[in-house]
């Protein structure tokens, strides 16, 4: 059974401005996951609006377009055995204060709100996130490596 996935990260303006792009991404291609597709850019505020969608209708949908818009973010797009959950589990949980040591928000994070990265939550938001960031779509490659990341 093939259990690849692909899913979306987003490293956030908090943890652009700290100099932690680097980290993030070596932790994820540490642990065994592909970039399939990566940008650095500043987010309009029809992308933020867009990306958060979901919490529209929210208190705090306002406050996440302004910080999202506030400064520089690199899109990821990965690819990996079960990547949704390897990655989720990477980050931990919203609130660095609670996440535990070892992922990235329980190393790096003192806020549930200024929380250095976004991943998908399910295939289907990796989906939907991924046409989203990456209208043009992601790059298809084989490392050579995989055989020794992933037993067939």
């Amino acid at each position: 059974m093939d259990t690849a996935q692909q899913t979306f990260v987003m490293v956030k303006p908090d943890a652009v401005q700290r100099g932690l792009v680097g980290e993030i991404v070596a932790r994820c291609e540490r642990k065994g996951l592909q970039i399939i597709g990566l940008k650095f850019q500043l987010v309009s505020p029809a992308l933020a609006a867009r990306h958060y969608a979901e919490h529209e209708s929210k208190p705090f949908f306002h406050e996440l377009v302004r910080f999202i818009t506030s400064g520089p973010v690199v899109a990821l797009a990965l690819k990996g055995d079960s990547a949704v959950s390897v990655v989720r589990g990477l980050i931990g949980v919203t609130d660095g204060r609670k996440s535990p040591p070892g992922t990235i928000r329980g190393d790096y994070g003192l806020s549930q709100s200024n929380n250095l990265v976004h991943a998908s939550d399910g295939i289907e938001s990796a989906q939907r996130e991924l046409t989203l960031w990456f209208p043009e779509g992601v790059t298809s490659w084989t490392p050579v490596l995989n055989s020794w990341i992933i037993a067939q």
